[in-house]
């Protein structure tokens, strides 16, 4: 299954490299590149949410709040 994941801080960053270890194609975006770039390359890191949603099955957000859900949409 590809999958998207928007959000990769202390929650999603375990979540995603998991899915990927599942043998899931997981691409990830972060606001703060650091952490998606930690657990690559298990993962493809997104330039975007967008890239990171684009021909995914599933996406999933992991993020702080309602504002950095609008930030990020």
């Amino acid at each position: 299954m590809k999958v998207g994941f928007v959000g990769v801080g202390r929650m999603g960053r375990p979540m995603a490299r998991r899915l990927a270890e599942a043998g899931h194609e997981v691409a990830v975006f972060n606001r703060t590149a650091d952490r998606a770039a930690a657990i690559a390359p298990a993962v493809r890191v997104a330039r975007s949410p967008a890239d990171a949603a684009r021909g995914a099955d599933v996406v999933f957000t992991m993020l702080a709040d309602d504002a950095a859900v609008a930030a990020v949409a």
